[in-house]
Order: C-alpha cells, then sequence, then structure tokens
C-alpha cells in the first residue's frame, strides 16, 4: 500500500475513495505534507577536505534527534556509504541532503560524523562522511541507522506543508469535538498521506484493545492543524 515520490519528496492528489455523501471532485489541500522523498541535487557542505574529520563516539545523541534512514551499504572505493531513507514518516531525503552533522546508531555503538557531501542515487543517498577514507571504513558503518537534528530540516515552502515527524503524536478530534485518537504514523498510498490514527477500544469480550482509523490527509477531511495546542481537527465521524 506504500509507495514513495522520491522525485518531489511530497504527498499530493487527489483521494482515491470518497467517504458517504462526499462530491468525488472535491478539491484536496494538494501538497500538504513533505515525506521522504530527496531534491535531486548534490549538496556539498564542506569548504574543505579537513584533515582533523574523524567520526566520534558519543555517549547520547541530540534532544531532537530523529532517525531518518539507515546505512545499508559502502559506495565506491573512496570511503561513501548508501543510506535508504525511511518512507514511513520519519523523514529522510531532504534533511539527510542539508544537514552537516549526522549521529550514527547501532545497538549501544553512537557516532557523531560531519556529513561532507551527499547526493541522491536512484532510491537511496549516498554520502561522503568526515572520517571515513576507503571502503572498508564504510563498510564498518553497514547497519548504523541516522540521525539527523530536527533543527537541520529544511524550512518548509508554505504553512500548509508539514514534516510527517511534527505530526506523530498530535491529537485527532472531529468538528464536534468527539476525541478520535492519536496520530501514530502516516502512510503514503502514491497519491497523498494518510494518517494512521490508534485510539482504545475493546474487542467483543470487553478486552483492552488499541484500535485503528486511517484518515486521508487531504483537505477535504483535515481542517486545521495545530502544532502549538497538538491537534489536528478532520471532518471524519468516529463510526467511519
Amino acid at each position: 500500500m506504500s509507495t514513495r515520490d522520491s522525485e518531489s519528496g511530497r504527498a499530493s492528489g487527489s483521494i482515491g475513495k470518497p467517504k458517504p455523501g462526499q462530491d468525488e471532485g472535491a478539491a484536496t489541500f494538494g501538497a500538504f505534507v513533505r515525506k521522504p522523498g530527496a531534491r535531486r541535487v548534490a549538496v556539498d557542505v564542506s569548504s574543505a577536505n579537513k584533515s582533523g574529520d574523524v567520526i566520534e563516539s558519543i555517549e547520547a545523541l541530540p534532544d531532537d534527534a530523529v532517525e531518518v534512514g539507515f546505512i545499508t551499504d559502502a559506495y565506491g572505493l573512496k570511503g561513501w556509504v548508501k543510506v535508504v531513507p525511511h518512507a514511513n514518516g520519519k523523514q529522510g531525503g531532504d534533511a539527510l541532503l542539508s544537514a552537516k552533522r549526522w549521529w550514527l546508531v547501532k545497538g549501544r555503538d553512537r557516532k557523531s560524523a560531519r556529513c561532507l557531501q551527499s547526493k541522491v542515487h536512484a532510491d537511496t543517498i549516498v554520502a561522503r562522511l568526515g572520517g571515513c577514507e576507503d571502503r572498508d571504513a564504510a563498510m564498518s558503518l553497514k547497519g548504523h541507522s541516522v540521525h539527523i537534528a530536527r533543527s537541520d530540516f529544511p524550512k518548509l515552502d508554505s504553512e500548509d506543508e508539514f514534516y510527517w515527524v511534527d505530526l506523530i503524536g498530535l491529537d485527532v478530534e472531529n468538528e464536534a469535538g468527539v476525541a478520535l485518537g492519536r496520530v501514530a504514523d502516516l502512510i503514503d498510498n502514491g497519491a497523498h498521506s494518510i494518517l494512521r490514527i490508534e485510539y482504545p477500544d475493546a474487542d467483543k469480550d470487553g478486552k483492552a484493545v488499541t484500535g485503528e482509523r486511517l484518515i486521508p490527509f487531504v483537505g477535504v477531511y483535515v481542517k486545521t492543524v495545530d502544532r502549538a495546542a497538538k491537534r489536528i481537527v478532520v471532518d471524519w465521524d468516529a463510526d467511519y
């Protein structure tokens, strides 16, 4: 069900199926959510190749660190690494191409590295890290997740654009004030983003379970997003 538009890095388009009574031709928010695609340009953040660059072991990550992908392989012979950006809402592409500092995690191993250069390569991102000089060094980083400080994410173009990571955890209610749950994740179906909302429920035996709602993240349904209040208001009945 999930696909990724790596060309634009955005979710847009019309919804696949309207809810009961909804006009199929109704407009959507368009490019409402920036998802983890990547701009197809190389970004060189190194003014010079500093000989003192090293990959350092650290105790902890910054408080605003966000996991954006993972290193799958070495790329070439000169120490470049290949990174697969996450496509499930934990932002990738644009942040990987713009951030100057990466944090790498594998189990209890935590490292800090300066990103000297990064660019898009097919469906992945390849990067040169300070202190990673050859293929063997790059291979030693295979399997590490890549984290970027949220403050290093590129600025969005519009107030109606949001990074997925900023929506996860927001409470969702409808226009009548009925609580529908909390955003657990987002899904990309190729045409637009979908909010995956979890809420407390009970099964037929009265046992507590976690319910799930899927709401297309388009303007037909999503009326307001108030990040300060940690709330999303939608046109959606609780029994849909």
